[in-house]
């Protein structure tokens, strides 16, 4: 009766299954899993946010399956504000970048072709991949004093059904940017094997202050930008982390590159979304107000990163079995445990016995055992208990 691209196991694990049972018990958590900004304690204009989505122009409707042009402007005033020129007219808005990511896989794909993305990564493109019948290809990114693509082990996962590569800028959950150099060689494999590169950006403004950077490459949505020229380019963002508004699903996708090839895939994304239509219309009127809030937003976000990174670090001086990997971006930390027991089973360990809720190092495709990633969101006094606990158990395992 059912597709067997919806074939997945649903079978609890013991992770999942350890936190069912801690919370049904009522037990009290420090979550150092914290994700989702709306419950972290950040203060919202509410009166503005709520003003906005009453826009009477909401009640005419207008079909236009870019997206209204006066949000479209909204969005090419934010690159605008970064010194990029983005041709409204080369945006395509979506709800969400997951929608963005499906409309590029039905762009670019027939069912069986591939798309290399980088490991670790972010695990839901494994099911936007699977939906849309695309088989993803992992390529490595590697970590010595900071990360960095593993180019030879892009191009052992490069065949004939490539279609595309997917970068995640600042990468999630490890917080590195694609380099400069870095995105010179994604460009040249692109443009000699005629792939598009596709440039997932939501993290982008969350560049951490106290990070030993390393020449990054900015924002992969340029018109302008020389190095585009030979490469069909996508870029994902959207309210969802700029904003610190993952509830009002609203996300775009950047066209640039060869003339040609951009305006071809405009029209057919046009007509991808208008077999949709759907982007609701108070979240377009309101679009220019909602990105105005990622001023104030992303102060609170930095503020409260910035001072778990210096607890943490404090901390993690005086705890030498574990490190904190380097980062540049982002609002998670990749600590680095003593691998003596498989990353699910100190992370049920960590619940059961501490209290404490992380993410093991699998969930996001590490290719080792001895990672745990924690949210730099949590609230400060939590993540600071929380901590604590984590490095006491982990530490002393």
């Amino acid at each position: 009766m059912f597709s067997k691209r919806t074939n997945w196991n649903l079978d609890e694990n013991a992770y999942t299954r350890a936190l069912r049972h801690h919370r049904a018990a009522g037990k009290r958590i420090f979550d150092l899993i914290a994700s989702n900004p709306t419950t972290c304690g950040f203060q919202y204009d509410e009166g503005a946010i709520l003003n906005a989505l009453g826009d009477p122009a909401s009640l005419r409707y207008g079909p236009e399956p870019k997206g209204m042009p006066a949000a479209r402007a909204a969005v090419a005033r934010y690159y605008a504000d970064k010194g990029v020129e983005v041709d409204p007219e080369q945006l395509i808005l979506t709800t969400g970048t997951s929608e963005g990511y499906s409309f590029l896989f039905r762009l670019l794909c027939e069912p069986g072709d591939e798309v290399l993305i980088a490991h670790p990564s972010y695990p839901l493109f494994d099911f936007l991949a699977t939906i849309q019948d695309v088989k993803l290809r992992p390529f490595q990114i590697v970590y010595d004093h900071g990360w960095q693509i593993d180019f030879h082990s892009l191009q052992k996962e490069l065949s004939g059904r490539t279609r595309a590569i997917v970068v995640v800028h600042p990468n999630n959950p490890t917080g590195n940017f694609v380099g400069i150099r870095e995105a010179e060689q994604l460009r040249a494999i692109c443009a000699e094997r005629d792939l598009a590169l596709i440039a997932d950006e939501v993290f982008l403004d969350y560049e951490w202050k106290t990070a030993a950077h390393k020449k990054r490459h900015g924002t992969f949505a340029s018109n302008a930008a020389a190095s585009n020229a030979a490469t069909l380019t996508f870029v994902l963002s959207g309210l969802s982390k700029i904003a610190a508004l993952p509830q009002m699903k609203l996300g775009w996708i950047a066209a640039s590159g060869p003339e040609t090839a951009v305006r071809e895939a405009l029209a057919r994304l046009e007509v991808i979304a208008d077999t949709y239509l759907s982007l609701n219309a108070p979240l377009q009127c309101a679009l220019p107000t909602l990105l105005a809030q990622r001023h104030a937003m992303q102060r609170q976000i930095a503020a409260r990163v910035e001072t778990n990174l210096s607890q943490l670090d404090e901390q993690l001086a005086r705890q030498k079995p574990i490190s904190r990997l380097e980062a540049e971006g982002g609002w998670y930390a990749v600590l680095r445990v003593p691998a003596v027991q498989s990353d699910e089973e100190l992370a049920v360990r960590l619940l059961e016995e501490r209290n404490v809720l992380v993410h093991p190092g699998h969930f996001y495709d590490f290719a080792d055992q001895g990672y745990v990633v924690i949210s730099l969101l949590t609230p400060a006094e939590e993540f600071k208990e929380g901590t604590n606990e984590l490095l006491a158990c982990a530490g002393g395992s």
